[in-house]
């Protein structure tokens, strides 16, 4: 049998190269299984057939309704720094079309991924198939059937982390998100303890700002 590669497959994955060479490697996403996962996995099959020209930009990529898939870099440090490890189980929230699962689970995470838009839902069960466990719900609530997770991974910047997720974490679990600090958006790691959790900023960077996450209002007299 003869395969022929087409001239658009050989730009595609031209474009997939050049994104984990001018994004990846300089800015250190230095887990070598990252950059291999993401140098295969293709992203454009993870978005809307509308924006999947866009697959390899460095910047964010408008979904619709308000919703972005966030950049590259963004991700990938966000996974960098959370160090999967083989059976973990992540709970992602902003899941879009799926791309982001599909890189943890080639990571060896067992994934539940939590999208609130139905269109996108529908794009990252197809991408996905049975690859990963993918839950229409608002962001916030997470998928507590699933529970307890060993890491929480949001693809997206949050004001704060609402108890609701935080309460599906066990005892010591990991979470990789982005902060929206003072109109900066910053990408932080920590962990969920006994008594709270902590997460630390690590880079600032341009991150997409996922719907739902506003922390209310302080009161003053």
């Amino acid at each position: 049998m003869t395969t022929t590669t087409t001239h658009a497959s050989v730009d595609i994955a031209r474009l997939r190269q050049a994104m984990v060479a001018s994004q990846l490697r300089p800015n250190a996403v230095d887990d070598q299984r990252v950059v291999t996962a993401m140098a295969t996995i293709p992203r454009e099959a993870y978005l809307p057939s509308t924006a999947a020209s866009l697959a390899y930009r460095d910047t964010a990529i408008p979904l619709g309704r308000a919703r972005y898939q966030n950049s590259p870099l963004a991700t990938a440090r966000l996974v960098n720094a959370v160090e999967i490890v083989p059976a973990d189980r992540v709970l992602l929230i902003g899941a879009t079309g799926g791309y982001t699962a599909a890189l943890l689970v080639e990571l060896g995470a067992v994934v539940t991924a939590v999208e609130s838009d139905t269109e996108l839902v529908a794009v990252a069960r197809t991408a996905l198939g049975d690859t990963a466990t993918v839950v229409e719900a608002p962001l916030t609530e997470g998928h507590a059937p699933g529970a307890p997770y060993d890491v929480l991974f949001v693809d997206g910047a949050v004001e704060e982390l609402p108890d609701a997720l935080l309460a599906q974490l066990r005892d010591g679990a990991r979470i990789a998100t982005g902060l929206v600090q003072n109109g900066v958006t910053r990408l932080a790691v920590g962990a969920r303890t006994a008594g709270g959790h902590a997460v630390q900023p690590f880079l600032d960077a341009e991150c997409v700002i996922l719907p739902g996450f506003t922390k209310p209002a302080a009161f003053r007299f």
